[in-house]
């Protein structure tokens, strides 16, 4: 993602700023080390399919997995479980949520969608397993 939702102490985003310079880009592969990510990206890359894709991997390169979101996913969350409040729990894992729209997005409308009675609104996205 180009653009990452700085937010405050209740998770709600107060911005939206470049990831250009900050712990929070990752553009090009990298550890994510100690960053602590309860963080919501937008402006998300796309490949030539019109899909963005979050793309993880071990230390050696593999295993490799990739989450890629439609066109209609115009945001996507991380989460590394710093905050959770048990300590076993935390960094287990890396959390990934695709996402039509902002956090907060009923305060802000940040890509919310207004269906009309009878409308109908679709969006997918899935795993691709690494070579």
């Amino acid at each position: 993602a180009n653009r990452w939702l700085p937010s405050d102490e209740r998770g709600i985003p107060t911005d939206v700023e470049p990831v250009d310079g900050t712990p929070y880009d990752f553009r090009e592969p990298r550890p994510i080390g100690d960053a602590q990510l309860d963080t919501g990206y937008t402006d998300l890359i796309r490949d030539l399919d019109g899909r963005a894709r979050v793309t993880l991997h071990g230390p050696t390169g593999k295993p490799r997995v990739a989450l890629w979101l439609d066109e209609n996913c115009g945001y996507v969350m991380a989460f590394t479980g710093d905050s959770l409040p048990e300590a076993d729990r935390r960094r287990r894992g890396l959390g990934v949520e695709p996402m039509t729209c902002a956090p907060n997005a009923f305060q802000t409308g940040d890509g919310l969608r207004t269906l009309a009675p009878g409308e109908s609104f679709a969006s997918s996205w899935g795993l691709e397993p690494g070579e």
